[in-house]
């Protein structure tokens, strides 16, 4: 009985350890696989950040650009290219891409969204050549001039919630269209245009049936600052260059501050929109103890209108609008556009005709706080707008043109004008003609059968 006991316990021993071993081979169930959701909260295309409730949304696209007799969508307007002699290039080509991230987040205090939108290009180098024996090297090579080089261009970065916008984006001044009422170059003047962005903190209210209200704070140092010229530093080579004298910006002391209504329902849009920009200027002189002129605060109107539902076809789209400037005249000129201008043309009585032009915010003239003169304004007014027909839903046609009209104050004429009469200015250039530093802007121009 023994020996039999021994050997039922053995057994039982044996199957214990035989099932342990079984069962340690068994598989492991593996974690359930969290796979994309689609979120249908926010439209098309977002989906879920795994384990998150945030939706995530990415986009893009990719453009190829020629441009004959100009430098990337602006014309000839300066330079060797506004000269329309044999020393740049004739046509310029840019390949673009562009990456966006919009992300939602619904929290307690509402939806939060956040925004970021990149743009790489590369753009054909500028090109200055000059007479044999003087050199003809392209001017300013930059990142984006080298093999594989680009630049990099941050349109948008922005935080949105409760009606609030923190970061970089488009001006809550401007036309919803920007300066393409119908497609066209960036440089029409006639409104502002801050199509790549500008640093800004703005609070939109609903009041419901498409009206809102905003109001905004943006920092205006890169787009929105033109020239502050001091006159009396005029000089010859600066003036054939459309140069009134030195520019004295002093830096920013204050934001440009906005004020819009906008009314947009289905028959189209309406925009009323204002600016106060302050003019702050460095001295007089090189230093300190000369003295300079106070702050000069100018502002800006502008209103836009833009009509859908027109009987030459659906989709069919007429926009328009109009500003009025004083001192603030980035706000009809967009900070796309250049600042000083040489124009030339055929002439019956001379080799060449040439115009010259500039703009500014304000001008100045002295040396010292004795003979120095206050800030006067450059005043401006402009208007622009463009049709679009649609042939089909896949190629639509438009015209575009724009207007702008630059005056100049009565000190800035006299300060501008008289060296440049009085002195050999004229006779060492063999300039003849009238001096008056106001002038008119007028652009004209069309999209044959673009995508739409």
């Amino acid at each position: 009985m023994k020996m039999v006991k021994s050997l039922i316990l053995g057994s039982a021993a044996g199957l214990i350890a035989m099932s342990g071993a079984q069962a340690a081979d068994l598989p492991v169930k593996a974690k359930a696989v969290e796979y994309v959701r689609i979120c249908s909260l926010y439209g098309a295309g977002f989906y879920y950040i795994p384990g998150t409730d945030t939706c995530i949304k990415f986009g893009g696209y990719l453009r190829v650009d020629l441009a004959l007799n100009g430098t990337d969508y602006s014309p000839g307007l300066s330079g060797t290219i506004g000269a329309q002699n044999r020393l740049s290039n004739y046509f310029v080509s840019r390949s673009r891409s562009d990456f966006t991230i919009d992300t939602r987040t619904a929290t307690e205090y509402g939806v939060v969204r956040t925004f970021a939108d990149m743009v790489f290009s590369w753009t054909t180098p500028s090109y200055n050549g000059s007479a044999p024996g003087v050199g003809s090297e392209p001017a300013g090579a930059s990142s984006q001039n080298t093999v594989g080089g680009a630049t990099l261009g941050l349109y948008h970065a922005f935080i949105q919630f409760a009606g609030f916008t923190m970061g970089r984006t488009v001006s809550a001044f401007d036309a919803p269209w920007q300066s393409y009422p119908a497609g066209g170059p960036d440089t029409l003047p006639g409104g502002s245009n801050h199509v790549t962005g500008v640093n800004q903190f703005t609070y939109t209210a609903q009041f419901g049936n498409g009206v809102s209200g905003t109001l905004s704070a943006q920092d205006p140092t890169l787009q929105d600052q033109t020239n502050i010229y001091n006159t009396s530093y005029a000089t010859a080579a600066g003036l054939i260059g459309g140069a009134y004298g030195t520019n004295s910006f002093g830096g920013t002391r204050a934001p440009d501050l906005i004020a819009a209504l906008t009314v947009d329902q289905a028959w189209g849009l309406f925009k009323l929109s204002g600016v106060a920009h302050n003019n702050h200027v460095s001295y007089y002189g090189t230093t300190e103890p000369s003295g300079h002129p106070g702050d000069k605060w100018g502002f800006a109107v502008q209103a836009a209108l833009s009509i859908k539902n027109i009987p030459t076809g659906p989709g069919d789209t007429l926009n328009i609008q109009a500003v009025y400037t004083d001192a603030a005249t980035r706000y009809n000129f967009n900070s796309l556009m250049g600042t000083t201008y040489s124009l030339y043309g055929g002439s019956g009585i001379a080799y060449q005709s040439l115009g010259l032009a500039s703009i500014a915010d304000v001008t100045y003239s002295g040396t010292t706080a004795a003979t120095g003169t206050s800030l006067e304004s450059v005043t401006t007014w402009g208007f622009r707008g463009g049709f679009t027909h649609n042939w089909n839903p896949n190629w639509a046609s438009a015209i575009y043109g724009a207007y702008a009209s630059v005056r100049y104050g009565n000190n800035a004429k006299t300060a501008i004008c008289s060296p440049l009469v009085a002195t050999s200015i004229v006779n060492t250039n063999g300039l003849t003609g009238n001096c008056n530093p106001d002038f008119n802007l007028a652009v004209l121009g069309q999209r044959c059968l673009d995508p739409g």
